[in-house]
C-alpha cells in the first residue's frame, strides 16, 4: 500500500462516552438502583435503553450530581453553548422557580 486513502476508505469516529447500567450508577451516587430507576421515569436523569436495561451517560450522572441543590433540572448539553444567558449570567432555573411560585398555593 502507497498510504493513500482511495474514495471508499471511511473515517469512523467514536464517542467514547461511558454507559453506565441502573446497579452501576447507583454505587458511584450511593443510592438504591430503584433510586435511580424514579429519577430516569421523572425525567432528573437522562438514560436511553438498550434492549430492556436502561443505561446512562456518565457525563449526566456526574452533573446530576453536581446540581443537587436542584434535583429536578437537568443540565444542558454544553454542545447548545446555553451555559449562561447573554449577559454572562448562569441559566436560571426555571423548574425551581415554578415549583416555589406553587408552594403558596
Amino acid at each position: 500500500m502507497d498510504g493513500t486513502r482511495g474514495a471508499h476508505d471511511a473515517v469512523r469516529v467514536y464517542n467514547t462516552t461511558t454507559m453506565l447500567t441502573v446497579p452501576e450508577a447507583a454505587r458511584r451516587t450511593g443510592r438504591n438502583p430503584e433510586t435511580i430507576r424514579r429519577w430516569i421515569r421523572q425525567g432528573k436523569l437522562r438514560a436511553s435503553k438498550v434492549g430492556t436495561q436502561h443505561v446512562i451517560e456518565e457525563r449526566d450522572l456526574e452533573a446530576m450530581q453536581q446540581h443537587r441543590e436542584y434535583p429536578d433540572m437537568l443540565p444542558v448539553p454544553q454542545e447548545w453553548g446555553w451555559e449562561e444567558t447573554s449577559w454572562g449570567e448562569p441559566m436560571p432555573n426555571v423548574a425551581a422557580w415554578i415549583r416555589e411560585s406553587r408552594a403558596g398555593h
